[in-house]
Protein backbone atom coordinates (compact mmCIF):
# COMPACT_ATOMS: atom_id res chain seq x y z
CA UNK A 1 0.00 0.00 0.00
CA UNK A 2 1.40 3.24 -1.14
CA UNK A 3 1.59 5.99 1.40
CA UNK A 4 -0.53 8.71 1.10
CA UNK A 5 1.27 12.45 0.40
CA UNK A 6 0.49 14.40 2.68
CA UNK A 7 -1.21 17.72 1.76
CA UNK A 8 1.35 20.77 1.91
CA UNK A 9 0.78 22.56 4.98
CA UNK A 10 -0.75 25.89 4.46
CA UNK A 11 1.20 28.67 6.42
CA UNK A 12 -0.75 31.43 8.11
CA UNK A 13 -0.60 34.69 6.44
CA UNK A 14 1.58 37.52 8.43
CA UNK A 15 -0.03 40.41 9.09
CA UNK A 16 0.55 43.51 7.19
CA UNK A 17 3.19 45.35 8.56
CA UNK A 18 1.95 48.60 9.71
CA UNK A 19 4.13 51.79 7.50
CA UNK A 20 6.69 53.42 9.05
CA UNK A 21 5.71 57.18 10.26
CA UNK A 22 6.77 60.01 7.82
CA UNK A 23 9.92 61.44 8.30
CA UNK A 24 8.51 64.72 9.15
CA UNK A 25 5.74 63.61 11.64
CA UNK A 26 8.89 62.44 13.30
CA UNK A 27 10.66 65.31 13.37
CA UNK A 28 7.70 67.39 14.15
CA UNK A 29 7.04 65.31 16.83
CA UNK A 30 11.25 65.45 18.01
CA UNK A 31 10.48 69.35 17.70
CA UNK A 32 7.14 69.26 20.15
CA UNK A 33 9.29 67.29 22.88
CA UNK A 34 11.73 69.69 22.76
CA UNK A 35 9.46 72.46 22.75
CA UNK A 36 7.16 71.19 25.49
CA UNK A 37 10.46 70.45 27.78
CA UNK A 38 11.30 74.10 27.80
CA UNK A 39 7.67 75.23 27.92
CA UNK A 40 6.37 72.90 30.84
CA UNK A 41 9.59 73.96 32.82
CA UNK A 42 7.94 76.91 33.20
CA UNK A 43 3.97 76.71 32.98
CA UNK A 44 3.54 74.78 35.86
CA UNK A 45 4.89 77.53 38.11
CA UNK A 46 3.80 80.86 36.47
CA UNK A 47 0.31 80.88 38.04
CA UNK A 48 2.36 80.46 41.60
CA UNK A 49 5.21 83.14 39.96
CA UNK A 50 2.63 85.53 39.43
CA UNK A 51 0.44 85.25 42.16
CA UNK A 52 3.29 85.21 44.63
CA UNK A 53 6.47 86.83 43.41
CA UNK A 54 4.70 88.83 41.16
CA UNK A 55 1.49 90.22 42.88
CA UNK A 56 -0.70 89.15 40.35
CA UNK A 57 -4.29 87.36 41.02
CA UNK A 58 -6.40 84.90 40.11
CA UNK A 59 -8.26 87.36 37.38
CA UNK A 60 -5.16 88.40 36.30
CA UNK A 61 -4.47 84.92 35.39
CA UNK A 62 -7.23 84.52 33.38
CA UNK A 63 -6.34 88.03 31.19
CA UNK A 64 -2.97 86.77 30.77
CA UNK A 65 -4.10 83.49 29.61
CA UNK A 66 -7.08 84.11 27.35
CA UNK A 67 -5.66 87.30 25.80
CA UNK A 68 -2.60 85.70 24.93
CA UNK A 69 -4.58 82.55 23.43
CA UNK A 70 -6.80 84.76 21.67
CA UNK A 71 -3.92 86.69 20.24
CA UNK A 72 -2.43 83.39 19.03
CA UNK A 73 -5.79 81.80 17.46
CA UNK A 74 -5.73 85.22 15.15
CA UNK A 75 -2.96 84.35 13.81
CA UNK A 76 -3.29 80.67 13.74
CA UNK A 77 -6.21 81.56 10.99
CA UNK A 78 -4.47 83.75 8.64
CA UNK A 79 -0.85 81.51 9.11
CA UNK A 80 -3.00 78.52 7.41
CA UNK A 81 -4.50 80.42 4.61
CA UNK A 82 -1.51 82.67 3.96
CA UNK A 83 0.45 78.91 3.83
CA UNK A 84 -1.77 77.63 1.52
CA UNK A 85 -1.54 80.50 -0.62
CA UNK A 86 2.24 80.49 -0.99
CA UNK A 87 2.30 76.54 -0.88
CA UNK A 88 4.47 76.56 1.79
CA UNK A 89 4.87 75.67 5.35
CA UNK A 90 8.31 74.85 6.56
CA UNK A 91 9.24 78.53 6.78
CA UNK A 92 6.09 79.66 9.14
CA UNK A 93 6.97 76.47 11.64
CA UNK A 94 10.45 77.41 11.82
CA UNK A 95 9.91 81.03 12.15
CA UNK A 96 7.17 80.17 14.66
CA UNK A 97 9.30 77.87 16.92
CA UNK A 98 12.22 80.61 16.99
CA UNK A 99 9.96 83.44 18.22
CA UNK A 100 9.26 81.22 21.00
CA UNK A 101 12.82 80.10 22.08
CA UNK A 102 13.70 83.63 22.19
CA UNK A 103 10.58 85.23 24.01
CA UNK A 104 10.18 82.28 26.60
CA UNK A 105 12.72 82.96 28.76
CA UNK A 106 12.21 86.71 29.19
CA UNK A 107 9.82 85.45 31.69
CA UNK A 108 12.48 85.24 34.08
CA UNK A 109 13.57 88.60 34.42
CA UNK A 110 9.68 89.98 35.18
CA UNK A 111 8.71 92.45 37.53
CA UNK A 112 5.66 93.05 37.53
CA UNK A 113 2.69 91.23 36.11
CA UNK A 114 2.17 93.82 32.69
CA UNK A 115 5.76 91.87 31.93
CA UNK A 116 4.73 88.15 31.92
CA UNK A 117 1.91 89.40 29.67
CA UNK A 118 4.06 90.72 27.28
CA UNK A 119 6.38 87.81 27.34
CA UNK A 120 3.84 85.43 27.31
CA UNK A 121 1.76 86.78 24.22
CA UNK A 122 5.22 86.61 22.30
CA UNK A 123 5.34 83.33 23.47
CA UNK A 124 1.85 82.87 22.24
CA UNK A 125 2.11 84.98 18.70
CA UNK A 126 5.02 81.73 17.91
CA UNK A 127 2.72 79.51 18.56
CA UNK A 128 0.24 81.38 16.31
CA UNK A 129 2.36 81.68 13.42
CA UNK A 130 3.47 77.61 13.84
CA UNK A 131 0.19 76.09 14.62
CA UNK A 132 -1.77 75.82 11.48
CA UNK A 133 0.96 75.16 8.82
CA UNK A 134 2.78 72.27 10.81
CA UNK A 135 -0.89 70.77 11.73
CA UNK A 136 -1.42 70.84 7.89
CA UNK A 137 2.46 69.67 6.82
CA UNK A 138 1.68 66.09 8.91
CA UNK A 139 -1.24 66.15 6.71
CA UNK A 140 0.37 66.99 3.66
CA UNK A 141 3.26 64.22 4.94
CA UNK A 142 0.77 61.31 6.09
CA UNK A 143 -1.58 59.13 3.70
CA UNK A 144 -5.49 59.96 4.40
CA UNK A 145 -5.51 56.32 6.50
CA UNK A 146 -2.86 57.34 8.58
CA UNK A 147 -3.72 60.39 9.92
CA UNK A 148 -5.24 59.38 13.30
CA UNK A 149 -2.14 58.02 14.41
CA UNK A 150 0.01 60.64 12.89
CA UNK A 151 -1.65 63.23 14.48
CA UNK A 152 -1.58 60.37 18.30
CA UNK A 153 2.11 60.47 17.61
CA UNK A 154 2.76 64.38 17.41
CA UNK A 155 0.59 65.00 20.39
CA UNK A 156 2.61 62.12 22.63
CA UNK A 157 5.47 63.21 22.14
CA UNK A 158 4.00 67.10 22.43
CA UNK A 159 2.96 65.72 26.05
CA UNK A 160 6.31 63.63 26.76
CA UNK A 161 8.17 66.87 26.39
CA UNK A 162 5.25 68.17 29.27
CA UNK A 163 5.82 65.06 31.42
CA UNK A 164 9.99 65.59 31.67
CA UNK A 165 9.79 69.27 31.69
CA UNK A 166 8.42 69.37 35.30
CA UNK A 167 10.94 66.72 35.85
CA UNK A 168 13.59 68.85 35.16
CA UNK A 169 12.26 71.70 36.75
CA UNK A 170 12.17 70.42 40.15
CA UNK A 171 15.18 68.57 39.81
CA UNK A 172 16.41 71.96 39.34
CA UNK A 173 15.07 73.37 42.31
CA UNK A 174 15.71 71.05 44.85
CA UNK A 175 19.46 71.80 43.74
CA UNK A 176 19.05 75.13 43.37
CA UNK A 177 15.80 76.11 45.83
CA UNK A 178 14.14 79.46 45.04
CA UNK A 179 16.16 79.65 41.53
CA UNK A 180 12.87 80.22 39.35
CA UNK A 181 14.02 82.99 37.34
CA UNK A 182 17.27 81.38 36.51
CA UNK A 183 15.30 78.32 35.52
CA UNK A 184 13.15 80.72 33.18
CA UNK A 185 16.29 81.72 31.51
CA UNK A 186 17.62 78.18 30.68
CA UNK A 187 14.62 77.65 28.76
CA UNK A 188 16.20 78.96 25.82
CA UNK A 189 18.43 76.11 25.26
CA UNK A 190 15.69 73.19 24.13
CA UNK A 191 13.94 76.00 22.63
CA UNK A 192 17.24 76.69 20.49
CA UNK A 193 17.59 72.84 19.43
CA UNK A 194 14.03 72.74 18.09
CA UNK A 195 15.07 75.32 15.97
CA UNK A 196 18.25 73.99 14.44
CA UNK A 197 16.87 70.68 14.11
CA UNK A 198 13.73 71.89 11.70
CA UNK A 199 16.10 74.37 9.73
CA UNK A 200 18.28 71.29 8.94
CA UNK A 201 16.15 68.46 8.72
CA UNK A 202 12.32 69.54 8.33
CA UNK A 203 11.25 68.75 4.38
CA UNK A 204 8.39 69.78 2.03
CA UNK A 205 7.71 69.42 -1.24
CA UNK A 206 6.65 72.88 -2.48
CA UNK A 207 3.66 73.45 -3.99
CA UNK A 208 1.92 75.39 -6.27
CA UNK A 209 0.73 78.71 -4.70
CA UNK A 210 -3.07 78.95 -4.82
CA UNK A 211 -4.54 80.27 -8.16
CA UNK A 212 -7.73 81.54 -6.35
CA UNK A 213 -6.82 83.21 -3.48
CA UNK A 214 -9.76 84.87 -2.55
CA UNK A 215 -11.53 81.71 -2.45
CA UNK A 216 -8.65 80.64 -0.08
CA UNK A 217 -9.38 82.90 2.03
CA UNK A 218 -12.83 83.19 2.36
CA UNK A 219 -14.97 80.34 4.91
CA UNK A 220 -17.99 79.36 2.54
CA UNK A 221 -16.36 76.93 0.44
CA UNK A 222 -16.92 74.64 3.72
CA UNK A 223 -20.09 72.90 4.73
CA UNK A 224 -22.44 72.45 7.03
CA UNK A 225 -21.13 70.00 8.92
CA UNK A 226 -17.47 71.49 9.00
CA UNK A 227 -19.72 74.85 10.30
CA UNK A 228 -20.96 72.91 12.66
CA UNK A 229 -18.03 71.31 13.98
CA UNK A 230 -16.75 75.17 14.49
CA UNK A 231 -19.48 75.94 16.41
CA UNK A 232 -19.91 73.06 18.32
CA UNK A 233 -15.61 73.34 19.23
CA UNK A 234 -16.36 77.02 20.32
CA UNK A 235 -19.28 76.37 22.78
CA UNK A 236 -16.74 73.62 24.28
CA UNK A 237 -14.04 75.77 24.50
CA UNK A 238 -16.12 78.89 26.40
CA UNK A 239 -15.91 76.40 28.83
CA UNK A 240 -12.53 75.01 28.89
CA UNK A 241 -10.81 77.51 30.17
CA UNK A 242 -6.73 77.43 31.18
CA UNK A 243 -5.45 74.36 32.98
CA UNK A 244 -3.42 77.13 35.31
CA UNK A 245 -6.50 76.92 36.94
CA UNK A 246 -6.58 73.54 37.97
CA UNK A 247 -3.18 73.84 39.48
CA UNK A 248 -4.25 76.16 41.65
CA UNK A 249 -7.50 74.31 42.43
CA UNK A 250 -4.37 71.60 43.48
CA UNK A 251 -2.68 74.19 45.55
CA UNK A 252 -5.77 75.47 47.49
CA UNK A 253 -6.72 71.52 47.91
CA UNK A 254 -2.95 71.06 49.74
CA UNK A 255 -0.60 69.73 46.80
CA UNK A 256 2.39 71.95 47.82
CA UNK A 257 3.88 73.60 45.03
CA UNK A 258 7.39 71.72 45.27
CA UNK A 259 5.03 68.79 43.91
CA UNK A 260 3.21 70.90 41.01
CA UNK A 261 5.72 70.16 38.23
CA UNK A 262 5.80 66.68 39.06
CA UNK A 263 1.90 66.86 39.51
CA UNK A 264 1.85 68.29 36.05
CA UNK A 265 4.73 65.20 34.74
CA UNK A 266 2.36 62.64 35.30
CA UNK A 267 -0.50 63.89 34.05
CA UNK A 268 1.60 64.35 30.71
CA UNK A 269 2.67 60.82 30.99
CA UNK A 270 -1.00 60.13 31.00
CA UNK A 271 -1.63 61.75 27.94
CA UNK A 272 0.89 61.02 26.44
CA UNK A 273 0.64 57.28 26.74
CA UNK A 274 -3.42 57.70 25.90
CA UNK A 275 -2.27 59.76 22.50
CA UNK A 276 -0.49 56.59 21.31
CA UNK A 277 -3.44 54.28 21.94
CA UNK A 278 -6.41 56.51 20.66
CA UNK A 279 -4.38 57.73 17.49
CA UNK A 280 -4.37 54.29 16.13
CA UNK A 281 -8.35 54.12 17.46
CA UNK A 282 -9.43 57.13 15.38
CA UNK A 283 -8.38 55.09 11.97
CA UNK A 284 -10.30 52.35 12.80
CA UNK A 285 -13.49 53.49 14.37
CA UNK A 286 -13.76 56.94 13.37
CA UNK A 287 -12.86 60.36 15.05
CA UNK A 288 -16.13 61.21 16.20
CA UNK A 289 -17.41 58.75 18.82
CA UNK A 290 -13.98 59.44 20.56
CA UNK A 291 -14.73 63.06 20.63
CA UNK A 292 -18.21 63.20 22.03
CA UNK A 293 -16.95 60.28 24.35
CA UNK A 294 -14.09 63.05 25.50
CA UNK A 295 -16.59 65.67 25.73
CA UNK A 296 -18.41 63.89 28.13
CA UNK A 297 -15.62 62.37 30.40
CA UNK A 298 -14.77 66.35 30.85
CA UNK A 299 -17.94 67.33 31.79
CA UNK A 300 -17.33 64.50 34.72
CA UNK A 301 -14.17 65.10 35.81
CA UNK A 302 -14.90 69.19 35.93
CA UNK A 303 -17.67 68.27 38.42
CA UNK A 304 -15.22 66.28 40.30
CA UNK A 305 -12.63 69.09 40.43
CA UNK A 306 -15.61 70.71 42.10
CA UNK A 307 -16.39 68.22 44.77
CA UNK A 308 -13.13 67.20 46.22
CA UNK A 309 -11.99 68.10 49.36
CA UNK A 310 -8.08 66.91 49.45
CA UNK A 311 -4.41 66.72 48.07
CA UNK A 312 -4.94 63.12 47.36
CA UNK A 313 -8.38 63.36 45.47
CA UNK A 314 -7.45 66.33 43.80
CA UNK A 315 -4.46 64.66 42.33
CA UNK A 316 -6.90 61.50 41.00
CA UNK A 317 -9.23 63.52 39.63
CA UNK A 318 -5.76 65.96 37.49
CA UNK A 319 -4.76 62.04 36.27
CA UNK A 320 -7.72 60.85 35.22
CA UNK A 321 -8.07 64.57 33.39
CA UNK A 322 -4.96 63.47 31.10
CA UNK A 323 -7.71 60.91 29.57
CA UNK A 324 -9.84 63.61 27.89
CA UNK A 325 -7.00 65.24 25.84
CA UNK A 326 -6.36 61.19 24.66
CA UNK A 327 -9.73 60.65 23.47
CA UNK A 328 -9.92 64.23 21.85
CA UNK A 329 -6.83 65.62 20.43
CA UNK A 330 -5.97 63.56 17.36
CA UNK A 331 -9.72 62.58 16.82
CA UNK A 332 -10.16 66.18 16.55
CA UNK A 333 -7.49 67.29 14.11
CA UNK A 334 -8.09 64.24 11.93
CA UNK A 335 -12.14 65.25 11.69
CA UNK A 336 -11.02 68.71 10.58
CA UNK A 337 -9.23 66.68 7.42
CA UNK A 338 -12.00 64.17 6.82
CA UNK A 339 -14.38 66.69 6.86
CA UNK A 340 -12.78 69.19 4.11
CA UNK A 341 -10.83 68.74 0.79
CA UNK A 342 -6.79 68.09 0.15
CA UNK A 343 -6.50 71.77 -1.11
CA UNK A 344 -7.38 73.49 1.80
CA UNK A 345 -5.54 72.02 4.70
CA UNK A 346 -3.93 75.05 5.75
CA UNK A 347 -6.95 76.99 6.27
CA UNK A 348 -9.01 74.47 7.32
CA UNK A 349 -6.67 73.38 10.43
CA UNK A 350 -6.64 77.81 10.92
CA UNK A 351 -10.29 77.69 11.09
CA UNK A 352 -10.01 74.96 13.96
CA UNK A 353 -7.34 76.19 15.52
CA UNK A 354 -9.00 79.41 15.59
CA UNK A 355 -12.33 78.73 16.43
CA UNK A 356 -10.72 77.20 20.05
CA UNK A 357 -8.40 79.96 20.26
CA UNK A 358 -11.03 82.66 19.84
CA UNK A 359 -13.17 81.03 22.49
CA UNK A 360 -10.19 81.03 25.05
CA UNK A 361 -9.98 85.07 26.13
CA UNK A 362 -14.13 84.88 27.30
CA UNK A 363 -13.14 81.42 28.85
CA UNK A 364 -10.45 81.94 30.66
CA UNK A 365 -12.08 85.71 31.73
CA UNK A 366 -15.13 84.18 33.06
CA UNK A 367 -14.13 81.05 34.66
CA UNK A 368 -11.32 83.08 36.72
CA UNK A 369 -14.34 85.86 37.69
CA UNK A 370 -16.72 82.75 38.58
CA UNK A 371 -13.90 81.17 40.58
CA UNK A 372 -12.68 84.72 42.11
CA UNK A 373 -16.94 85.75 42.81
CA UNK A 374 -18.47 82.73 43.42
CA UNK A 375 -15.91 79.42 44.09
CA UNK A 376 -14.73 76.44 42.45
CA UNK A 377 -18.64 74.82 42.42
CA UNK A 378 -19.64 77.47 40.31
CA UNK A 379 -16.71 77.66 38.19
CA UNK A 380 -16.41 74.31 36.95
CA UNK A 381 -20.25 73.67 36.53
CA UNK A 382 -20.06 75.76 33.98
CA UNK A 383 -17.39 74.13 32.32
CA UNK A 384 -19.15 70.88 32.55
CA UNK A 385 -22.31 72.54 31.68
CA UNK A 386 -20.69 73.93 28.36
CA UNK A 387 -19.50 70.54 27.52
CA UNK A 388 -22.48 68.37 27.86
CA UNK A 389 -23.91 71.14 25.24
CA UNK A 390 -20.89 71.06 22.93
CA UNK A 391 -21.54 67.03 22.97
CA UNK A 392 -25.15 67.72 22.16
CA UNK A 393 -24.03 70.25 19.05
CA UNK A 394 -21.58 67.43 17.76
CA UNK A 395 -24.34 64.71 17.41
CA UNK A 396 -25.45 66.99 14.64
CA UNK A 397 -22.41 66.68 12.49
CA UNK A 398 -22.19 64.11 9.70
CA UNK A 399 -18.76 62.90 9.61
CA UNK A 400 -17.09 60.18 7.36
CA UNK A 401 -16.71 56.77 9.07
CA UNK A 402 -13.37 55.34 9.27
CA UNK A 403 -13.29 53.70 6.48
CA UNK A 404 -13.43 56.54 4.37
CA UNK A 405 -10.27 57.71 4.72
CA UNK A 406 -8.98 58.17 0.90
CA UNK A 407 -8.96 61.31 -0.61
CA UNK A 408 -11.61 61.21 -2.90
CA UNK A 409 -14.03 60.07 -0.10
CA UNK A 410 -12.57 62.88 1.85
CA UNK A 411 -13.56 65.68 -1.15
CA UNK A 412 -17.69 64.41 -0.71
CA UNK A 413 -17.70 66.80 2.27
CA UNK A 414 -15.87 69.67 0.21
CA UNK A 415 -18.21 72.18 -1.49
Amino acid sequence: MEPTSAAPESTPEKPEARPPLPRNVKLLGAASLLNDIASEMIYPLMPQFLLTVLGGNRFYLGIIEGLAESVSSLLKLWSGAFSDRVGQRKGLVVFGYTLAALARPLIGVATAPWHMLAARMADRVGKGVRTSPRDALIADSTPAGMRGRAFGFHRAMDHLGAAIGPVLATLFLLAWPGELRLLFLLTVIPGLLVVLLLTLGLREELAEPAEKQEEAEAPQPFDRNFKLYMFSLIVFTLGNSSDAFLLVRAGELGVPTAMLPMLWCAFHFVKSGGNLLVGRAVDKIGAKPLILAGWMLYAAIYLAFAAVVSAWQVTLVFLAYGFFYALTEPAEKTLVTSLVGEQRKGLAFGWFNFAIGISTLPSSLIFGWLYQQYGSFVAFGWGAALAGLAAILLLGVSAPNAAAGDKGEADTAFK
